[in-house]
């Protein structure tokens, strides 16, 4: 029995090595890529180890293709979109759960409708609209959108991570004399961190990588995030392909930090009864 068990440990040891290394190829592969030339990248060497790395890549990224504009737009649009997003989602998502409210059902199903409609279907009359109030090219252009369509899952996960708290913690607060807004602020809001922390990175990775909206909706260099800002590497006759590489490695860095920092929370989230443990 006991050398079964060591041997079923093995073999999930096995599973997870290659899993991990399958998962972990895509980044290494990016950043050899990054210290490639053309000719490496396509012809001579294009899955091996960089030949004599060309950190000049990243100098001309930085240099030549002004990513750091591009770079301070996409955290510019990022930070303003989810502070937009958790300002209204959080005490929206601990009405619907906790409170009893004429047209409750109504306004959860008019959230959870944004779940089920692309950006691709609405971006004509989105665009319309944008025109006409007069945002276009504008960071309000990108910012109000991506709020109004990060929404829904976020609210998706705070709602149940608020439902999963004891009804008896609420109780005890008002029993004190605690407020509304008292028990919400102090109480329920820092036993869901992990809810919210989850809800973050994915709101985040969301918009952080988007690519639509900012090619349709912004036609200035200046005000274009890192994904729109990549396309500006393909020159008419020639593009630097080790430059681009460069350019994408530097924009996972964010989402990379984001998930090492958060991703303990996370997985409390995604565990039955995290959302109390934290």
């Amino acid at each position: 029995m006991e050398r079964r068990k060591h041997k079923t440990a093995y073999v999930q040891t096995i599973i997870l090595v290659v899993f991990a290394c399958i998962s972990l190829y895509p980044l290494l592969y990016l950043i050899g890529y990054s210290l490639k030339t053309n000719d490496e990248i396509f012809y001579s060497n294009p899955f091996g180890l960089p030949l004599s790395p060309q950190w000049i890549n990243y100098v001309k990224a930085i240099t030549t293709f002004d990513v750091l504009t591009y770079f301070k737009n996409s955290v510019l649009t990022t930070v303003v979109s989810l502070a937009g997003i958790f300002t209204l989602i959080l005490p929206f998502s601990y009405a619907v759960a906790r409170m009893q409210w004429k047209l409750k059902g109504l306004a959860t199903m008019f959230i959870s409708i944004g779940l089920f409609i692309p950006l691709q279907v609405s971006l004509i009359p989105l665009s319309v609209l944008i025109k006409n109030m007069g945002m276009a090219n504008t960071y309000g252009a990108l910012i109000l959108p991506y709020i109004a369509f990060n929404i829904a899952f976020p609210f998706m996960i705070l709602s149940v991570a608020f439902r999963a708290l004891p009804r008896e913690l609420e109780e005890a607060a008002f029993i004190d004399g605690a407020s509304v807004y008292r028990t919400f602020f102090s109480i329920m809001l820092p036993l869901v961190k992990p809810a919210i922390a989850s809800a973050m990175l994915f709101a985040a990775l969301g918009i952080w990588n988007e690519y639509i909206l900012p090619t349709v909706m912004i036609s200035s260099d200046s005000l274009k995030t890192l994904p729109a800002g990549l396309a500006t590497f393909v020159g008419q006759h020639s593009t630097n392909w080790g430059a681009m590489g460069a350019t994408m490695m530097m924009a996972s860095i964010p989402t990379i930090i984001l998930y090492l920092c958060f991703s303990e929370k996370i997985e409390n989230s995604l565990t039955v009864g995290g959302a109390v443990k934290g």
